[in-house]
């Protein structure tokens, strides 16, 4: 019974565990990496600062931050600290009073004024020059600023004028490779002439025997000329020269009233001036469309000749071209 009571009477106790979240550590390493960040980042523009300025600058700063008294004209401390300059003193915040500089000054010349007669020391003077071996020319001086620009100015002009000579070239090989390819075009290479002359670049469409690029006595283009002077504006297009149109006749007399072969010339120059503007030629480039008649003839021994009967298209030099050498 008593062991029976003493069970009844017994302590029972019972453990819970509760499981909770881990505790926060705290944010106060954050606040010392930012501290760390900050100065590096401060330390670093410190560097680039003192790499990217002079020392006339870096004196300037250490003068605007000497100690000084905002409310007095004059520093505080003692000795004049960093050169006797303060926010308060005027002029630049530069200042070198601190600094000792040595300069080299002319070497005093003696005068005939000071002598007193007692001195046997001759008078000072200039050394002579050495002298030149004999055949050999004195040295030149340097040329003068404006003879060195001239020659650099002339030597430009020069380089200017071999490159668009080049240019020409180039575009004078794009526009016979371009007709040769054409099996349309291929018969009429042989009316088209282009070569270099002092204006620039001249293209010439010349008249055959039954192969005329106008129908006698008409300023309208054939089909075939249309054709060629189509091949003419593309590789014009690409030049940034202006551009001189002029047409030629023969010496046939014109048959009608009223008109004459300076009419016909000068109006087969304006149609080919119309062709070229309808195929991309800017009007502003054009500076000049004249008719020749038969003055200027390309075979002047065969005034009648179809060569004659021609329209000569200019590309026009931006720069004067060079002379010819001698051999």
């Amino acid at each position: 019974m008593a062991a029976r009571g003493r069970r009844e009477g017994a302590t029972i106790v019972l453990k819970r565990i509760e499981e909770v979240g881990q505790g926060h550590h705290g944010g106060a390493w954050k606040v010392a990496y930012a501290d760390f960040v900050t100065a590096m980042m401060a330390f670093f523009l410190l560097m680039w600062l003192l790499n990217a300025t002079s020392d006339d600058q870096r004196r300037g700063l250490a003068d605007y931050f000497a100690p000084s008294n905002a409310l007095g004209r004059s520093a505080t401390g003692s000795g004049d600290p960093f050169g006797g300059s303060t926010p308060n003193s005027d002029g630049a915040m530069v200042s070198d009073k601190g600094a000792l500089r040595v300069e080299q000054g002319r070497a005093p010349v003696r005068l005939d004024i000071e002598d007193d007669g007692d001195s046997d020391a001759p008078p000072e003077t200039a050394p002579p020059a050495p002298p030149q071996p004999p055949g050999d020319a004195a040295p030149q001086s340097a040329a003068p600023p404006a003879a060195a620009a001239a020659l650099a100015e002339e030597a430009l002009r020069a380089e200017l004028a071999r490159r668009e000579a080049r240019a020409f070239e180039q575009a004078a090989a794009e526009l016979r490779a371009a007709v040769q390819d054409d099996p349309a075009l291929a018969e009429l290479a042989r009316q088209l002439v282009i070569e270099q002359v002092p204006e620039g670049l001249r293209i010439q469409i010349l008249d055959a025997e039954r192969q005329a690029m106008f129908p006698v006595g008409s300023a309208s283009p054939n089909e075939r000329a249309r054709a060629l002077l189509a091949k003419v504006a593309q590789v014009a297009a690409r030049l940034p020269n202006g551009l001189a149109i002029a047409g030629h006749t023969d010496a046939t007399p014109f048959r009608g009233e009223g008109r004459s072969n300076w009419e016909l010339s000068a109006e087969r120059a304006n149609a080919v001036r119309r062709l070229l503007l309808d195929h991309g030629i800017a009007e502003a480039r054009l500076q000049g469309v004249a008719g020749h008649a038969d003055r200027m003839p390309l075979l002047p021994d065969q005034p009648l000749a179809a060569a004659n009967r021609r329209v000569a298209i200019t590309l026009l030099r931006s720069q004067p071209a060079e002379p010819a050498r001698r051999p």
